[in-house]
């Protein structure tokens, strides 16, 4: 039920991520999922993707600071509310959300959430217990 996740510390100047996107094209690696956080002078690109392994080691060769990121793949209804109906039983379940991003699966009409949580095992009990649904991580990074 978890997904790994590749976090890769980049200066914040021009044809970085360019640079990266090449470098995992080049690779035939396919990007599921990114999220960029920056300041001023760097940025955190959140991806996941199709060949973990091979992402980190091109990365890591290539001279990319990248650390590994267990976060976990939520269906979400593509609806009004839909975020909030995962993300009530986790407020009563006391699981803090640390960040999140989306995408869209191109099969279903469901959104695909990807949560960074505090507790990771907590979360996925509540979100179990709530009977909502967790994909696996080699659903996700076929996606």
């Amino acid at each position: 039920m978890k997904v790994k996740q590749l976090s890769i510390f980049m200066e914040n100047r021009a044809g970085r991520m360019a640079e990266i996107a090449r470098q995992l094209g080049e690779a035939r690696i396919n990007i599921r999922a990114l999220s960029l956080a920056d300041t001023s002078d760097f940025g955190i690109l959140r991806l996941i993707v199709n060949d973990v392994d091979k992402a980190m080691k091109i990365l890591k060769d290539s001279g990319h600071t990248v650390s590994l990121t267990e976060v976990v793949a939520v269906e979400v209804p593509d609806s009004p509310g839909g975020l909030a109906s995962v993300l009530e039983p986790l407020r009563a379940g006391g699981v803090n959300v640390e960040y999140m991003y989306a995408f869209v699966e191109k099969a279903t009409d469901k959104a695909v959430v990807i949560f960074r949580f505090e507790d990771i095992d907590a979360a996925v009990k509540v979100l179990a217990k709530a009977k909502i649904s967790v994909l696996p991580a080699e659903t996700v990074y076929k996606l």
